[in-house]
């Protein structure tokens, strides 16, 4: 660890990723969540954390904090960056895990109310000082950063395959597929929204959906940048995401081995991060991985003379994991002083 003390950390929003986010937290040894803003109720809250776990008596509800072994945070019925006063609580960062405040004005609204760095669990709308995703691109973190984004569980998976790929074999373009999850921000009836398709019944449809992937790649994995497009199934399960990504390669000779080969020499290189199965499995198989990245071997077919095919399995927690590495990573940053 490179602090002697716990990071503090502030979290605003405990839906799914907030709920996972303080599950792993209170299993390290280097971070607590010393607050928490969510419009909730209190025992809601704790209710809905403690149907999510197996040990659910870790957690308990004392007044207006919530405690474990290790930590109490406090709950603050608050739903706006700019109403969350950080200075009284004296975090270190804050993760914004609600998905809705993405713009570089809301970030700062976390910063001038105290708090010294803020995360995203998102992508961001606009541009901001960086954005990390661990295994991809960790090197360009540097202290300066103040607003980051994490990316998402969808993009972090993206740029680790291609990453992975393109380190090995060369790229001429790809298309990426998320079949993905029903989100918190989907109907579950027929209701009208702001989007024809994403106002029809998450649990009865496949909806059509676009993905901001693409438009980070310049950020994220520059040599990337360009040569690929990025889509969204959203299906109705709860949990458990499929990455369908069609990739063609410059030269036709590389095959379904090689590039099975290269994904699992990849689990070895990059630990906890990336991994691979050679079993038939399937979305819920996946569940609870905190992997950001688990390819499938059996999945990858050639199309034609370039084209491969490929299929990799990924969840939420996986994502919330990665949040606490990027938090860990600016963490070492800041007690050195030096860019990454």
């Amino acid at each position: 660890m490179a602090n002697s003390q716990p990071i503090r950390v502030g979290l605003m929003g405990f839906g799914q990723t907030g709920r996972q986010l303080y599950e792993l937290a209170s299993r390290s040894d280097d971070i607590e969540i010393v607050a928490i803003a969510d419009i909730g109720a209190p025992k809601i809250l704790h209710y809905l954390l403690c149907s999510e776990i197996k040990e659910s008596e870790r957690h308990t509800l004392e007044g207006n904090f919530l405690v474990n072994p290790r930590f109490k945070s406090r709950l603050i019925h608050i739903d706006r960056p700019e109403a969350m006063p950080w200075d009284i609580y004296g975090v270190d960062v804050v993760i914004d895990a609600t998905g809705k405040y993405r713009e570089a004005r809301d970030m700062q609204a976390h910063l001038d109310n105290g708090a010294p760095r803020v995360i995203l669990r998102s992508l961001p709308v606009d541009s901001i000082d960086r954005i990390i995703v661990p295994g991809v691109n960790d090197q360009a973190a540097m202290v300066s950063d103040r607003m980051i984004s994490a990316g998402s569980a969808t993009s972090s998976a993206l740029c680790l395959l291609l990453k992975i790929l393109s380190s090995r074999f060369e790229i001429e373009c790809a298309s990426m597929t998320s079949v993905h999850a029903y989100t918190s921000d989907q109907a579950l009836q027929d209701y009208a929204g702001s989007d024809f398709r994403r106002s029809r019944s998450a649990a009865e449809n496949i909806i059509p959906n676009t993905h901001e992937a693409h438009l980070w790649l310049h950020e994220i994995l520059p040599e990337m940048s360009d040569k690929v497009l990025t889509y969204v199934l959203n299906v109705p399960i709860h949990e458990g995401c499929l990455l369908d990504t069609n990739i063609v390669m410059k030269d036709a000779k590389v095959g379904i081995e090689d590039v099975n080969d290269a994904m699992r020499s990849a689990a070895e290189d990059y630990p906890g991060i990336v991994g691979f199965t050679d079993d038939p499995i399937v979305s819920s198989d996946v569940i609870g991985s905190s992997l950001s990245l688990l390819f499938d071997t059996k999945g990858t077919v050639k199309a034609g003379t370039q084209t491969i095919k490929t299929l990799s399995w990924y969840e939420n927690i996986g994502h919330a994991a990665r949040l606490l590495d990027v938090v860990r990573l600016y963490s070492t940053l800041e007690s050195k002083g030096e860019v990454a």
